[in-house]
Order: C-alpha cells, then structure tokens, then sequence
C-alpha cells in the first residue's frame, strides 16, 4: 500500500512516497499478502542475478590469475561450495525471513535488548561496504571495458572518474523512476547478456574440442604441477578466497523477497507461495552460473595465453571479451562489448535494491534514522552520494576498491552461514546443524584469509561501521523527544476504571509512581505525599499510573494498558518501550475522552542531569517530568489542550 511521507508541493509528494517496507511486521499473521507490487520470480531473479551474472565478465579472468592452470578445477570447488554450502543456506535464509529482512533477522533474532541491536548496526555497516562497493566497481568495470575497446579508447582514455559518477547518476534515475522500471531494464540486460555470453562459451568449448591437443596438454601441466588430481583440488581450496567473489548476490535474493510474487492465499505469517518461488530464483540462478562458469573458465584457461591475464594484458578481466574477439568477429565482439558494459553498469542495481530494502526494514523501526528513510527516493540520492564520493576517494580503479567488495561480502555471508547454523543447533536439529557448522567454517576461513591478505579492505569497511553508528546514534538522539507509539490499547478493566473517573470528576488526576512489588501502606504513604506537596483537595480522586518498559532498545511499540485495585487505590499500569513516552501517551489518549485537559503529578529525580540523560537513551528512563513535558509539548503544541503536569 502506498503512503504519503509529509506534506507540500507536487514534487515532495512524489519524492516521498514510499512502499511500506516494515508493514508486514506491524501486522497480523493471518492478514492477506499484499501482491500489489510483487513481480514473478524469473523477472526478480534478473534483478538479484545483475550482479552475480556480471561476474561471468571477470570471473574467469580472476581465476587464472589467482590458480593459473588450475583455473577450472578451482572454479569446480567454487561451483561445489556454491551448490552445496550457499544454496542450502540461503535456501533457509529465505524460509526463515521471508519479509525481505535476510540473514540480519535471524541473528536479531537469537540476542536481545542491545546487543541484537548493535550487532545489526554492524553488519548492516558491512553490508553498506559489500553493496556500495558493488555499485562503484561494477560502474568502475563498466567504464574500464569502455576505455579498452578499441573503438573508444582514444576518446575516453583519462576520463574515467567521470564516466564512472555519470553511470551511477543513470543508475539513480532508473531506481528514481521506480522498482517495476529497474526490474524491466534488469531482464532485457540479463537476457541478453547471458545469451551473448553462451554463444562465447559454445563457441570457445568448440575450439576446444576441434584442438583435443589443448585438453591434453593442460591435463598432464596440472598433473605434474600438483602431483596428481587429488593435490590439484586441494591446491584449488587454498585459492578459494580469491574466488569466493563468485558468490555474490545470494543476500540480495533474500532481501528483495517482498517483490517475489506467491500464492493468493499467501498471508503475513504463512507466505508459502513467496517462499518456494523465491527457492525456485536461488536455485535457477546457481544451476546457471554454475554451468556458466565451468564453461568459461575451461575455454578461456585453454584458448588465452598465460601473459594476457595479468595486468596490463588483453584478457585481464575480460576472459569471455577475449574469445569473442578471437573467434567471432568484430561485429559480434563489439555487441558482447556493449551488452558486457551494460550488465556491468546494472550490476549495482542489485546492490540498490538491497540496501533500498534492508535500510527501511531495520533503522527506522530502531529510531536510528531519520523518518523519511523509508522511503525510497530519498534513499536513492543518499546511496548515489555515497557512492560518488567513493568513486572520487578511489579514482575510480578497480583494483583499488576489490579489498573493499571482498571484505563486505564475505563478511555478509559468513554471518547468513552463522545465524543458519545457531538456528538449527538451538533447536537441537544436530544434523543439519553440523552441515552447516561445516559450511561456516568454510566461510569463517574464507572471511578470515581475505582480511589477512587485503587488510585495506577491513578498514574501509571499518569506516563505514563506525559512520552507521554514529548516524544511529544521532537519530536515535534525536527522534528520542517522539511520542514511539502507534497506539494505546486499554483492556475492558482499564477502560471501565476510566470511564468512572471520567464520569465522577475531571479533571482526571494520575499519580505517577515507579512500578514495582507495592502494598497498600506504599501507595496510601505516596499518595498522602502528593496531595501535601501538590494541595490537592482530599476529595480529589487520583489514579496511580505506573510505566512499565519491555524493551528500551526497542523504538516504538503499542502501549498495553491494564490495570488493578490495591484497597482503595486504583492502578494503571502501561506497557511500552520508555517510561517518559509511555506515560504521555497514555495522558494524550485520555485527554481525547475529555473536555478538559488530564492532570499527572511527579517528584524530582535525585540523580544526576547526564545521568538521567543516559539512562533515558539506553533504559528507557531518567528525570520523568520534564522528559514528558517535552513530549508533549512537541505532540500537542496547543498547551491549554495539553495536559497539565505538577512536580512536588
């Protein structure tokens, strides 16, 4: 359902705008699925698979230079860790998130208060670094392959800082424009991207099959540099690392899920339509790359030269662009140039709408975002920001920002392959739990074996951890002043108790009184303090209204409101996420039910002013009066509407 963010011209009624990406967590399990914006699962797939596609343009380049000969064989480890390690993880990763949250939601899921939340902070920092860096060295790439052909290289040789920033400025307009706009592009990219690129590898497997001699010689150069097949897969896992960027683009999946059309009968709490056909998008996107990659990279570890995948040479990140120019022609060369260059420029398509789907879903429900994150176009012109100063920081190379990309990714899965494997172990399902103990190990040494060898690239992920922490920090800070609820729900009692009160006398006057293990004596000594301190009329009734906080951590949740009887003195106790807030709230509802604005009585903290303002950030509580004052003065600006607050 669409919705209207803030108000004004025709302009900001459209920028604001958004799809309410945390609905599917306010609402209740059995409501209907809204497939209003959903989209069938090859079309989405094309989106997620801009990314991980691409890297048929690089990948084969990066595996012979990092295992030389044993490029293929390496390549053959990849695609076993990817069928067998990330797919099954994933696979899990969507049944057990399928509202577009990921892996995140699971290991939120296993800590609380905090500790959940400032684990989510940082790995939504790497995440930041994986997809950022994804949009700038994708563009990167693009602008490198427009530079290397021969056609263009005289004109766009030395600029390509500006290239790059102008393809991620038309990457902003498209997501600008809209989602159903970028997953149309995505599939008459990837369509034709991957159709072109099947042609290459069929024709470069034929020449190898036409040169049997080839196979032959590669064969025994492997076996005399190994020692047998045996020590050439074990030689192959040692340069897995370097490989692991083949990966990329399974949390993407996830994350996109609420496009993933599903059944008509598909609710909030049972989406088992959105579920299966987001397994069928996994599964279809590794089976193809999978053979896409062993294809490429057997043609173009036996057709290139050695010296032509190192920097500087021909082929070095652009094995399939290599193969086309030997054997296909400059016309078609020049077609599969185009189609490489595009894909490339849309692979940080991907990456946006990861972070246009995780960013919404996460830091505006903590309070630690600004309430126009959640839409979507302004998020867009703050990612391209991001990723144009990058691109500036970086120059633009490649080679340069691959540490950054790496480190990102592998720290993102690496946590899916941790939160799956706490998943099963705590529900004590012991067999699949060592499966995928296995499977983080391998990702743990992966993630491990990166940072040692590409140390710039943890920094740089460093950066951006520390600069979402303190974002949060701000908003949270500054956003603490709201009212963070949605609502107040009275029970039958409670809202019987105040319409008596209502009823008998207003103004409605309330004591407000810490919470805790109270007798009779203790309310009857508070309230005969109150009414000495505040002279209120012995006649008066007053109502003991307590704050009771689940989860200061938490931002916003509905206020429940119960109440009791202690001997003569009625209670109300309310329910929410901070003591100030909650009771202003309750306060501002009741005032809806009265003409005259409700009274609420307090006593000064005795500790001291930044320690209660610490107390208040981080526990939901500190120097009441005055707190609530603030909220209430920000929610109802009118003050003889607001109601009235006595300190004695």
């Amino acid at each position: 359902m669409i919705k209207t963010v803030g108000r004004g011209s025709r302009f900001n009624t459209w920028f604001l705008r958004r799809d309410d990406a945390g609905s599917e967590h306010t609402s209740t399990p059995d409501q209907p699925l809204s497939q209003q914006h959903a989209k069938a699962w090859t079309a989405v797939m094309c989106l997620t698979g801009v990314d991980y596609f691409s890297t048929l343009g690089y990948q084969p380049g990066i595996a012979a230079l990092a295992a030389g000969n044993l490029a293929p064989v390496a390549t053959l480890v990849l695609v076993v860790i990817t069928l067998f390690g990330a797919l099954p993880m994933y696979r899990r990763v969507a049944q057990e998130s399928p509202h577009g949250d990921g892996s995140l939601s699971m290991l939120e899921r296993l800590l609380t208060f905090w500790s959940s939340k400032v684990l989510v902070l940082i790995l939504i920092g790497f995440i930041a670094t994986g997809f950022i860096f994804t949009m700038t060295l994708s563009a990167a790439d693009a602008t490198a392959h427009m530079i290397e052909n021969p056609l263009l290289k005289e004109y766009l040789e030395g600029h390509q800082v500006a290239i790059t920033l102008l393809l991620l400025t038309l990457l902003a307009a498209v997501f600008l424009k809209g989602f159903s706009e970028a997953i149309g592009v995505a599939v008459v990219l990837v369509v034709t991207y991957l159709g072109l690129s099947i042609v290459v590898m069929v024709r470069g497997l034929a020449e190898v099959l036409a040169h049997p001699e080839l196979v032959e010689r590669w064969s025994q150069g492997v076996v005399q540099q190994n020692g047998n097949w045996l020590g050439a897969f074990g030689a192959s896992m040692l340069v897995f690392p370097a490989l692991a960027l083949g990966l990329s683009g399974f949390e993407t999946g996830v994350l996109v899920m609420p496009q993933v059309r599903g059944d008509k009968d598909d609710t909030l709490g049972a989406p088992r339509g959105r579920i299966r056909n987001t397994k069928r998008l996994l599964t279809t996107a590794a089976l193809m790359m999978s053979v896409l990659l062993i294809g490429s990279s057997v043609a173009t570890t036996l057709l290139i030269p050695a010296p032509e995948f190192q920097p500087g040479g021909e082929a070095n990140g652009r094995a399939l662009a290599y193969v086309a120019h030997a054997y296909l022609g400059e016309p078609f060369a020049t077609a599969y140039d185009i189609a490489t260059i595009a894909i490339l420029w849309f692979a940080g398509a991907s990456a946006m709408a990861g972070l246009l789907n995780v960013v919404p879903r996460y830091l505006p429900r903590y309070g630690m975002a600004p309430t126009w994150a959640s839409a979507t176009r302004p998020l867009v012109v703050v990612l391209w920001t991001i990723a144009s100063v990058v691109t500036i920081s970086f120059d633009a190379s490649v080679d340069d920002q691959a540490a950054a990309y790496a480190t990102g990714v592998l720290a993102l899965m690496t946590s899916a392959a941790v939160a799956v494997t706490l998943t099963e172990l705590l529900r004590r399902r012991w067999l699949p739990g060592s499966y995928f103990s296995l499977i983080s190990a391998v990702f743990i040494y992966t993630f491990v074996q990166n940072v040692i060898t590409h140390t710039a690239g943890l920094y740089a992920a460093l950066v951006f951890v520390a600069l979402i922490m303190l974002v949060s920090l701000w908003s949270r800070t500054r956003r603490s002043f709201e009212l963070r609820s949605p609502g107040v729900n009275f029970d039958d009692t409670s809202r019987e108790m105040l319409r008596e009160a209502i009823a008998t006398q207003e103004p409605v006057r309330f004591i407000a009184h810490k919470p805790g293990k109270h007798d009779v004596n203790d309310y009857d000594i508070k309230a005969l303090e109150v009414r000495l301190d505040n002279h209120i009329p012995n006649d008066a009734e007053v109502i003991f209204l307590e704050a009771q906080i689940d989860d200061a951590s938490n931002f916003e949740a509905p206020v429940e409101v119960t109440c009791e009887r202690i001997g003569r003195h009625r209670i109300l106790r309310a329910r929410g996420t901070a003591g100030p807030n909650v009771l202003a709230a309750v306060l501002l509802e009741v005032s809806k039910h009265t003409s005259e604005p409700p009274h609420c009585y307090f006593e000064w903290s005795e500790k001291s002013p930044l320690g209660n303002v610490f107390r208040f950030l981080i526990s939901g509580q500190g120097d009441t009066p005055p707190l609530v004052h603030e909220i209430l003065r920000k929610v109802e600006p009118e003050a003889r509407w607001r109601p009235q607050l006595h300190v004695g």
